[in-house]
């Protein structure tokens, strides 16, 4: 009888102690955490860009036209993110060295161009995050140096516009980033005096490939 007791005791215990391993378990995360994207990052980025400069001019030789621009792009970037559950947050600043350009013939050997010669842009940025792969808007001030061109006589300004786009970044490491990215931006109306009385509105369209990495 004691026996019986003794073991009926020991069985209990066992019993115990296997539920409450088991409340244990049940507390401790099944996977371990996914990739954490908050951090601050610096990297490069290049691609290409494509757009038309709306064009007319009511001076001495008046004319109006639309040409096509279309060019390379290649510059760096700096952010700061911050993630919530699968929330993201942040601010992103780039830019770029650009060949963008175009012209169009006027007839006679006339011809009138339009070039960026660099553009950039200060962002929010917000996204979804799906471990290592993050999918995001981004928005806010753009800004370029933008050429004025006629018959080997140019004028360039500084123009400020807006600028909106999507992207997808995924994280080959805990340090290393890769992504993708479409970005629309308008310049608007611009007055150059030189070389012919002009108002000139840019817009562009580019996409591109960019490497960051995250301190």
């Amino acid at each position: 009888m004691r026996r019986l007791t003794l073991a009926s005791a020991g069985l209990l215990a066992l019993l115990s102690g296997s539920a409450q391993a088991a409340d244990v378990g049940a507390d401790l995360p099944m996977t371990a955490p996914g990739f954490d994207w908050t951090g601050y990052y610096a990297g490069l980025q290049a691609g290409y860009g494509w757009g038309r400069a709306d064009m007319g001019s009511s001076g001495g030789a008046p004319f109006s036209a639309s040409p096509d621009l279309d060019g390379g792009f290649i510059g760096g970037h700096v952010a700061g993110l911050w993630q919530f559950d699968q929330a993201v947050l942040g601010a992103v600043a780039d830019l770029n060295y650009s060949s963008v350009d175009g012209a169009s013939d006027l007839g006679l050997g006339d011809s009138a161009g339009a070039e960026l010669k660099w553009f950039g842009s200060v962002d929010a940025k917000a996204g979804y995050a799906m471990d290592r792969v993050l999918v995001y808007g981004i928005g806010g001030i753009a800004f370029a140096g933008i050429e004025a061109s006629r018959n080997g006589v140019a004028d360039t300004r500084t123009e400020v516009g807006w600028t909106l786009g999507a992207g997808v970044d995924y994280a080959l490491t805990d340090k290393f980033v890769v992504g993708a990215q479409y970005r629309y931006f308008d310049f608007r109306s611009e007055h150059f005096d030189i070389p012919d009385d002009r108002d000139q509105d840019v817009k562009l369209h580019t996409l591109g490939v960019n490497l960051s990495y995250k301190f």
